[in-house]
């Protein structure tokens, strides 16, 4: 599937290699955790994976909160890095599974409750397969949670205009609520959710290595949108970051 994909193992490998200070205490609100933590709850998760999630801070998250069976696959993974986030959240080196793979030559013989990636399936030119992915590794009954970056409304335009090398790493056909509920569906899912959400926000990848005009041109954008949006908390197309979708395999 190597054709499919709009990154490689190479793009990976520098990205993770900009990045510092990952290795932080996760705190129960973090990002999506209390969706993460709903599902689990309702449905009595024993089991979950997070699908191209290095450094695995949602693994971990699961399994720090919850106690549950969490698992990490990704086609690169730097073991030193997931060791030093799992000291710091207080579990041991082997509290997660660690799976170092490409998802399409993985193969489980134990489905799981809940099968998860954030910021995964934009990253290829047909999504659908990747999905398809996840649903295999999904246990009868399970819940599929996807979420991804909502590049259609303001905060593409910033992309688009500061940053349009890490904007073409990205589909942003798949980020159209009828198009993935429609996969959803074609792949047997029962849909429970597909909708923008997050209060306005815009962002630049390694922005303290942009230009001092992007970063003022974004710091506006920001600053702009925050307070125009403040009065209407609504998830939308134009000012919500993210797209989020779960699903059940029945």
């Amino acid at each position: 599937m190597k054709e499919n994909t709009l990154t490689d193992k190479e793009f990976w490998e520098n990205y993770w290699e900009n990045k510092t200070d990952l290795a932080i205490p996760i705190p129960k609100d973090f990002l999506f955790g209390d969706i993460l933590s709903s599902i689990i709850e309702k449905n009595q998760s024993s089991s979950a994976i997070e699908l191209g999630g290095f450094p695995g801070y949602y693994a971990v998250y699961i399994k720090k909160y919850f106690g549950i069976k969490s698992a990490l696959l990704d086609y690169f993974i730097h073991r030193p890095l997931v060791d030093k986030l799992l000291e710091v959240n207080n579990l041991t080196s082997d509290a997660i599974e660690i799976i170092e793979t490409d998802l399409f030559q993985y193969q489980s013989g134990n489905p799981y409750d809940l099968v998860y990636s954030f910021g995964l399936i934009e990253h290829f030119e047909d999504p659908k397969p990747v999905i398809e992915k996840h649903v295999q590794l999904l246990q009868k009954g399970g819940i599929l949670y996807l979420t991804l970056p909502n590049f259609r409304g303001v905060n593409g335009w910033i992309q688009k205009t500061l940053d349009p090398e890490n904007l073409a790493k990205h589909n942003l056909k798949t980020m159209d609520l009828s198009l993935l509920n429609r996969y959803m569906v074609d792949l047997g899912l029962e849909v429970l959710e597909c909708r923008y959400i997050g209060k306005f926000t815009v962002w630049l990848e390694d922005e303290k290595n942009k230009p001092l005009v992007s970063k003022i041109l974004k710091g506006l954008v920001w600053w702009t949108g925050k307070i125009l949006t403040r009065p209407f908390a609504l998830n939308s197309r134009l000012y919500s970051p993210y797209i989020s979708i779960m699903a059940r395999k029945n």
